[in-house]
């Protein structure tokens, strides 16, 4: 893992309860295979990640 990827914070808000409905973590909002591979993504992986969380945040929508 580059030094970059170590340097991008994890979204976590310490609210960590999936939510049924839409498969996406209540706090954070992020699924849980992004939750899990998190520690092993690239910074381009991170990043994509963290771009999506704001449309999601919006429409609740995991895609």
């Amino acid at each position: 893992m580059s030094t970059i990827s170590k340097e991008i914070a994890s979204p976590c808000v310490n609210v960590c309860q999936m939510n049924p409905f839409n498969g996406l973590c209540r706090g954070c909002m992020r699924t849980l295979e992004e939750i899990a591979g998190w520690l092993d993504f690239s910074a381009t992986e991170k990043l994509a990640v963290l771009d999506k969380l704001e449309e999601r945040r919006r429409t609740g929508n995991p895609h």
